[in-house]
């Protein structure tokens, strides 16, 4: 059994400097990274990256960094044979500035990955029967997104979303469709339309999402931890304490963690710990896929935090 991915495969083109710049601004940068990307891909090299049978479906360009794309996957361990080359189309660029405090700001041009359709949809469906769960998120055509959700359900397969980038109007019939929703506090603002900044407006927006038919609400808040909420429970799990470097791909390792978790059979709370876990490690590193972390480093960091592999 595996987990299925199915969204963007990017390449990322990363810059730092000192500060962000403001509109209309000029500044001098310092370093200049080329790195595989995409949250999808993020989210799938997550998976493997902690030992979890991972199936990847999307698109990348013929050329413009499509074969590096694949390739970077398959040395990750995940299994690539679904990912279609469309030598239409270049494939997805992420340009993305980086500063001191590891604050971030990111334009991506979606190349193969706005090309994802029906045909991608056919060869997803193919894999449910040996799947345990899909994991989305919104760099592809929402359309895709609803439809790839669509089969999952069908098959009964775990469905988990991640609301990114952040868009304000999500189709309602999505909703029905999503077991898990992650937002971050940004994006979780955007779906319900009011500001979300800490555990009480956190866990006022979850309850939102779960009136529009999501059975499970995480909200997460960075530095200051997850609001979790179901039609059952509702609790928080702090965050870990680490030197942000760069958050970019933080919140697709908290993804990973989850989905790994409960892949191995963990309650939901230690799943969000797991999660936790991953997203923090990967902050304290430059880069998207280069910043997550492999099972030796997040079990060591579990244990050293005496969280261990379980509740």
């Amino acid at each position: 059994m595996s987990i299925i991915v199915f969204g963007s495969i990017n390449i990322d083109l990363v810059s730092t400097t000192s500060r962000l710049p403001i509109a209309g601004e000029t500044i001098l940068g310092e370093d200049f990274f080329k790195i595989p990307g995409g949250k999808g891909a993020n989210q799938a090299v997550a998976l493997a990256r902690l030992e979890i049978p991972t199936q990847m479906v999307g698109r990348v360009g013929a050329q413009s960094f499509g074969a590096e794309l694949v390739q970077n996957l398959q040395v990750a361990g995940v299994q690539t044979e679904n990912i279609f080359i469309d030598e239409t189309v270049s494939s997805g660029v992420a340009i993305i500035t980086v500063d001191y405090a590891g604050e971030n700001q990111i334009v991506v041009i979606p190349g193969a990955n706005g090309r994802v359709n029906q045909a991608d949809i056919e060869r997803l469906s193919h894999l449910l029967p040996t799947a345990t769960a899909l994991l989305l998120q919104l760099e592809i055509p929402i359309d895709a997104v609803v439809a790839a959700a669509k089969v999952a359900k069908n098959a009964n397969i775990q469905v988990i979303l991640d609301p990114a980038p952040a868009q304000a109007n999500l189709p309602d019939e999505l909703y029905p469709l999503v077991d898990i929703i992650t937002p971050n506090e940004v994006e979780a603002g955007q779906l319900v339309g009011f500001p979300v900044d800490n555990q009480e407006s956190a866990i006022k927006a979850a309850k939102v999402l779960l009136q529009r038919g999501v059975k499970c609400a995480i909200v997460k808040l960075g530095a200051k931890g997850a609001v979790c909420v179901t039609g059952e429970e509702t609790f928080f799990v702090p965050a870990f304490s680490v030197q942000a470097v760069d958050t970019v791909a933080a919140g697709d390792a908290f993804n990973g963690g989850l989905a790994a978790a409960l892949y191995r059979g963990f309650s939901l709370h230690q799943a969000i710990i797991w999660g936790s876990a991953a997203g923090a490690l990967a902050a304290t590193k430059l880069g998207a896929q280069t910043s997550l972390p492999d099972k030796l480093t997040f079990d060591s960091f579990l244990e050293e935090r005496g969280v261990g592999s379980r509740e």
